[in-house]
This record gives C-alpha cells, structure tokens and sequence, in this order.
C-alpha cells in the first residue's frame, strides 16, 4: 500500500492515490508518467486555455510547459488540461459574439469540473484573453483549494505610418471607410500592420483591465500583469508559479481566503484608477457571487467617487500595456493608491503576505506621462460611473473616462439588436444629438450580452463621439470609448424600460447626477407596457438556450449560478 509522506498537501487527491482499493486508479496514473514518489506529492491541475483562434492564446502551451516545470522542481505534479476559448475581436460583429459571454461560464464550468472530478489538490489557470480570465477566477472561488493564475500576457502595439496602432483602431477605421474618410488601401495596409503577434489586445481594454485586477486582487504574482506576450519574463513568472503555488498548498491558503471584499474593492480601485473595462463591473459582480462575497453594482459608484483617475492609456488615453510595464507596471499605480488612503493594505496574496508588504518591493513611482502621481491625477474620479434613473432602475455602466459627454439629451434612434444600429450608422442614418438605443441584447434577450465595438468603433469613426450617446442592455469591449452607456438593466427582454422607448422619445443623461431618464409620461408608459410582450427565445436548443434560461440580470454579474 503507497502512504502519503505529506499527506497535509494531499487534502484532496489522497482519495484518488492511495490505499490498495485504489491500485487500479494508481495504474492509470503510472500510464501517464507517474512513479511512487509522484504518488505521496500533491496533485496540481494546470488549467491550460491556449488556443489558435486568437492571438491572445496562441503562445500559451508555451507559459503552461513552464508553469508544469516550475510545479514538479517545488515537489508537486501538474496535470494539464484544456478548455474553450472565444476570440471577442474576430467574433465581433457577427450572430457568433453571443457565445463570448457564454463562454466565460463554460470555462469556469470546465475547470470546476475536471479539477472536482480528479480531487486536484491546487489550481493553476494560465489564460489570456476576456473570458477566459474571470472565468478562471470564477472556478477557482467554486472550488475553493489553494489556486493561482497566471497571465499570458499582451501584444505589443502595430506601426503605421510613424505611429503605433491596435485593435481598437481597426474597428473604428471601419467606421471611417464607411464614411468615406479611408481609403479601402489603407484600411487594407492598416490591417496587415495592427496585430503584430501574439498576446492580449495592448491597450486598457478588457483582457488588460482583469489582469490588473487579478494582481491587485492578490490571485497573481505582483508585477506580473503589465508583462508583454513576447518578452521572456513571462516565461520565468510562469515557472515561478510551482513555488508560489506550494506555498499556497503548505499554508492552506485558498482563494476565498483572499478573495474578500477588501481585496475585491482594491481590484475595483485599480480598475478605476486605470480607465479600465466597462466589463470588469460585470465580471468582478461574477467573481464575487461565487466566492461568497457581499459586492453590488452601487459599491462601483461609491469607489469611483474618491477614486483619482491616473493612467493615460488607450482607448481613452494614449499608451499601452507595455508602456505601461516601461514604467513600473500594476505595482506602481497601486501604491499611489495606497499611499492616498486608498487601498486595503492588509489583504492577503498568494505570495502568503499582504498588499502592503509585496508592494514595499517596488519602488517605482508614476512617471507623470504614462502613470500620472495621485496628486496630479487626470480627473479626482475614476474612470466609470453607474447611472440610474426610468431607463434603468437596476443600474448601467458608463466609462466616463473615454468621453468629454458628460450630459445629453436627444430624440432615441430605436433598434431591436446590435446589426441594426451598425448599418443604421454605417448608412448615414444617425445625426448629431441623437441617442441610439440598441435592445434585446441583454443577457437572457441576445443571448450572451454582446459586444459592440463594431457598432462604437464606426460611431467614433463616422466622426460622431461626441455628439451621439448610445445605449444599450448589451456590453461593450473595452476597446470602447466615446458617450456609450451599456448593461442597462433590467434588459428589454425581461421588460425593463428599455423594452418601451420609441423612435422620437427624449433620452436625458448627466453623468454628473448619475442618472439616465426616458422623458415619457408616466401613463403612456402604462399604455406601452400593457401592449408589450416579450419576443420568443432566439434560441431553443443548445448552450445558447441554456444561458437564456439561467442568466442572472447584468447588474447581479448575468452569472447561471
């Protein structure tokens, strides 16, 4: 009979590996490279989403084979696996963007599910693009053992013409052409040009913004998230994430240890000290439920308030990630924010010390260009605000950050789905002043809560950012920027508001109050709802209906558990 020589490690899989009823499972685990001394060390999976339909992925068998190395040289054995992954960027604009959304809930369903089903003792998740990562987040608070993530890092930055380019900048070229302002050549040489590698999209858009708030949330290695795809340090974090892990497994230290409400508020504060992802809200809101935590959308409004705007990057401003990690990174950010009174010092991390303590390892400090001193901040509040109001009892999400249009009011532009409004925009038919309404794309009416970058990025290249509010119960990448408010809640599909404005109706927003109001007489909105019924699902079978059916409100995380 094989006994384990440190079974206070083995907390989980001693089940599987030891005792003479469990000969069989143990001769399984020989075929696949197991010896005896394999069998008295932890069992750690290594949740592995690398994938070659988005740059994001591509390289990550590469960062996954040094987190395995680094496990088995801190005595423990990896076991690899993968799971799906959906490229935002390249499913944009198609029906196929729904499933982004979806996704984020299948991996974490994925990664419960093997890690559950083998007894893994730990949990190392490497991962790189939108959903990829709060789903990897969300699966290790389910699961609750001693877990660690590592990123993959982001691209570096395109050249065109002297000046570097992304992502962002392709979609709204499209906007452009369509408006006659490019020429199809150089949106052609623009496109050969943008997308220079592997890694996350390069600015502070969603991949970047979780990555950030996983490092001040304390789940990652501090200093880690601001680390190009290319660079080779990556690979030394990755290896480093054996020890980081067994220690993690000798501590019994597991994420709803530090995935609290402090640290969880030291994510937001980072998120909007940076001008991050609109989706971070929805996302943090999801990572919360499944750790316990008790976090709702207004928390984001309350931290915004006194939190200082302090980085200059895209879409809102000009660098990117890797300008960003020229200058000191995440760390560098947070301890202005921890030396303004801002952050949580006393959160643990998985290195077993507090914020405080890893962030005493850094002593960078902002450069006044790329990372602005919380004394000299871009704006004295963060970078998005929830507003309220008729049009959205339950709250929506607007980056202020990436707008000068701070108060509007105009006649709504009305369109039931995001392909609408895109040709609406790209045809001439949106004026100045006008507040398009894009619904039924919720999470329950699109299904899967799209993102419409495609529909932003035209606006802003048809030359109308800051005269055209759009509002929608949908999502935006974090590669938007301009008037654009989404997650309005309840959606229209569940007869929220939204489900009755009309084409002609007054919209009135002031960022300012945090509200956003449908200028309709009570009673007429009566009428309206009396008549409205809600569409027959889109889909009947499949995962799609599956989402529908279980999808919490976006002001809840439009989580299915």
């Amino acid at each position: 009979m094989i006994t384990a020589s440190r079974p206070d490690l083995k907390r989980k899989s001693r089940v599987v590996s030891e005792g003479a009823s469990r000969a069989a499972a143990r001769a399984m685990l020989r075929a696949v490279g197991l010896d005896d001394e394999d069998m008295d060390k932890p069992f750690v999976g290594v949740a592995n989403l690398a994938s070659d339909v988005t740059p994001c992925n591509v390289h990550l068998d590469r960062i996954s084979a040094s987190v395995k190395e680094g496990l088995r040289e801190a005595s423990s054995v990896p076991f690899m696996f993968g799971t799906i992954t959906v490229s935002d960027g390249i499913s944009m604009g198609t029906e196929g963007m729904k499933a982004s959304l979806v996704s984020r809930e299948v991996i974490a369903d994925s990664i419960e599910t093997v890690c559950f089903g083998e007894s893994m003792d730990g949990l190392v998740a490497v991962a790189a693009c939108d959903k990829n990562m709060p789903g990897s987040i969300m699966a290790m608070a389910r699961l609750n053992i001693p877990s660690l993530f590592v990123y993959g890092g982001a691209i570096l930055p395109g050249s065109y013409r002297g000046r570097d380019i992304n992502v962002q900048d392709m979609f709204e070229a499209v906007g452009a052409h369509s408006q006659g302002k490019l020429s199809l050549e150089e949106l052609i040489a623009m496109e050969r040009v943008a997308c220079p590698g592997e890694g996350a999209c390069s600015g502070m858009f969603t991949a970047n913004t979780m990555a950030s708030a996983i490092e001040a949330m304390g789940m990652s290695i501090p200093g880690a998230a601001s680390v190009p795809a290319v660079d080779p340090r990556n690979e030394v974090l990755a290896h480093g994430a054996g020890a980081v892990l067994y220690g993690l497994l000798e501590r019994d230290l597991k994420p709803r240890d530090i995935i609290t409400r402090e640290s969880l508020e030291n994510a937001a504060m980072v998120v909007l000290s940076m001008g991050g992802s609109t989706n971070a809200v929805l996302h943090l809101l999801a990572i919360a439920r499944e750790a316990g935590v008790d976090l709702n959308i207004d928390d984001f409004d309350r931290l915004s308030r006194r939190t200082p705007y302090l980085t200059d990057l895209r879409p809102a401003g000009r660098f990117v990630m890797s300008d960003l990690d020229r200058v000191g990174g995440v760390p560098t950010v947070m301890n202005e924010l921890l030396d303004a009174g801002l952050l949580h010092g006393e959160a643990v991390t998985v290195t077993g010390r507090t914020v405080a303590e890893n962030l005493a390892g850094f002593d960078t400090r902002p450069d006044g260009e790329v990372i602005h001193p919380a004394a000299a901040a871009r704006s004295p509040t963060g970078g998005l605000a929830i507003l309220k109001g008729s049009l959205a009892p339950d709250g929506s999400v607007m980056k202020v950050s990436g707008t000068k249009l701070l108060r509007h009011e105009g006649p709504a532009r009305v369109y039931d789905g995001e392909r609408a409004a895109f040709e609406a925009v790209t045809g001439g038919r949106i004026s100045e002043g006008d507040v398009v309404v894009i619904r039924y794309e919720g999470p329950k009416g699109g299904p899967g809560m799209q993102e419409m970058l495609a529909v932003t990025g035209a606006i802003m290249g048809a030359g109308l950012g800051e005269s055209v509010l759009l509002l929608t119960d949908g999502r935006f990448s974090g590669a938007t920027h301009g008037p654009m408010i989404g997650h309005v809640a309840p959606e229209a599909q569940a007869g929220g508001p939204i489900a009755l404005v009309r084409d002609g109706d007054t919209i009135a927003m002031d960022a300012g109050s945090r509200e956003i109001n449908l200028l309709v007489p009570a009673e007429e909105l009566k009428r309206r709802r009396e008549e409205w019924t809600p569409p027959p699902p889109r889909y009947l079978s499949g995962v799609m209906a599956k989402y529908a059916k279980l999808a919490s409100s976006a002001s809840e995380g439009a989580v299915t558990g």
